[in-house]
């Protein structure tokens, strides 16, 4: 991985691709032309890029994987006893104690610059890629452009994807074509997305490179996201609710809801921590085995849903690093519960 796009990498190369993407699978595509045109235009190399995109593959089991529209149940089925079975696992959990070991003077030091617990840190990246296990099987560049010229939902979003992975290949030196990663083009340890990169990724070891397939910038990247999305060290994420067994399964709940805990308490629900009644909360319900449960979301939740927009993934980051943490034998952790509603949450 050592081309860059603003000089040819090889003498022998200049003159070899034509002015116009010729050959492949988007091949006279006009959309893909003026792609092409507009990364010339921020300064990328036009033979370069017709080299690159000549080798890009269209995959069409990803627009099919988009495709598959996932739709709520309209009712309890178990989902939530499934999911965690998946990620929290004695398997899990060993690995994830061997890279939190593997990797502790650099998780400590990650804590102590962004204020985030290692165990959220060792969390995402065990959920995101079993700590390096896994990071994907799909070329990036082919994943990122099926979506950003074959997929019209959205590729407005996978387009500018695409254009912040080419910038980020010149930038780092690397050839495009090279990287795998998801689905969806995330890459690394933590699973960034191009953007995430550029605004996020730090270069925690000191090379000069921001790395995200190295275990330090993946640490420190991950580190510096959460607290760039509001991180607040030391405070509560969850906390559960007890009761709520009459309540309407059509209830709105997730973590884009917003509550106080008079209202919760008036859906029957009994707060498990102390909390004054203008408390502002999300009101999370996991659809368990053994009847729902109820949690109280609170700004950590939040921040973590940042990073996947699911209230499944972010209970389970949570529940994974507490678990690693006490296998630690740290304890319970000391976490106050604040005052401040999040953000951008919604008024009422």
């Amino acid at each position: 991985m050592t081309s860059s796009f603003r000089a040819t990498s090889r003498a022998s190369d200049v003159g070899a691709y034509p002015a116009r993407l010729t050959t492949g699978d988007y091949a006279g595509r006009p959309d893909v032309e003026r792609f092409i045109a507009q990364m010339e235009d921020k300064g990328l190399d036009r033979r370069e890029l017709v080299r690159v995109f000549s080798r890009v593959e269209r995959d069409p089991w990803i627009i099919e994987y988009m495709d598959r529209q996932w739709r709520p149940a309209s009712g309890p089925t178990g989902a939530w006893t499934r999911y965690r079975g998946r990620h929290i696992t004695a398997s899990m959990l060993h690995k994830g104690d061997a890279f939190w070991a593997r990797h502790a003077q650099t998780l400590d030091r990650a804590a102590r610059k962004y204020g985030v617990p290692p165990e959220y840190i060792v969390a995402i990246i065990g959920i995101e890629t079993r700590w390096g296990g896994y990071m994907g099987e799909h070329r990036i560049i082919d994943a990122l452009s099926t979506l950003a010229f074959d997929y019209p939902r959205r590729a407005e979003y996978f387009q500018d994807e695409l254009e912040h992975y080419l910038l980020m290949a010149d930038d780092q030196g690397f050839d495009p074509l090279q990287p795998v990663g998801s689905f969806a083009g995330a890459m690394g340890l933590g699973q960034f997305m191009p953007s995430s990169w550029h605004d996020y990724a730090i270069d925690f070891d000191g090379d000069g490179r921001r790395d995200l397939w190295d275990a330090e910038d993946a640490i420190g990247s991950v580190a510096h996201y959460f607290k760039a999305h509001g991180w607040q060290p030391g405070a509560a994420v969850v906390a559960r609710a007890s009761g709520g067994y009459g309540l309407p399964w059509s209830t709105d709940t997730g973590f884009k809801t917003d509550y106080s805990i008079a209202k919760i308490r008036q859906k029957g629900l009994r707060p498990a921590v102390a909390l004054p009644d203008d408390r502002r909360v999300s009101l999370l319900r996991l659809d368990a085995a053994g009847g729902p449960e109820y949690w109280l979301g609170f700004e950590n939740f939040y921040v973590i849903t940042r990073y996947n927009r699911s209230t499944y993934y972010a209970m389970t980051v949570h529940q994974l690093a507490q678990t690693l943490r006490a296998r630690r034998g740290l304890g319970e952790p000391t976490l106050r519960v604040t005052s401040q509603p999040r953000p951008d949450a919604p008024a009422g």
